[in-house]
């Protein structure tokens, strides 16, 4: 009987498409709170007044400004 081998990992690629679900969903949430548009803004994330296709495209990259605590 021979052993199968799990191929090779790929952890950048493990990353990307985690980060690519936590920004749907995130913007989802986004979309009925408040509080958490005021969260991302917060973190420099520009999404006051965005769609939720316009946010979730925002949080898919780096904030644009400077986080405030």
């Amino acid at each position: 009987m021979t052993e199968m081998t799990a191929p090779p990992r790929n952890p950048s690629a493990e990353l990307h498409r985690m980060n690519e679900c936590l920004a749907a969903w995130a913007a989802c949430t986004a979309e009925d709170s408040p509080a958490l548009i005021a969260r991302f803004e917060a973190m420099g994330y520009a999404v006051q007044g965005k769609t939720r296709e316009e946010i979730e495209a925002v949080l898919r990259s780096p904030p644009t400004r400077a986080g405030q605590p």
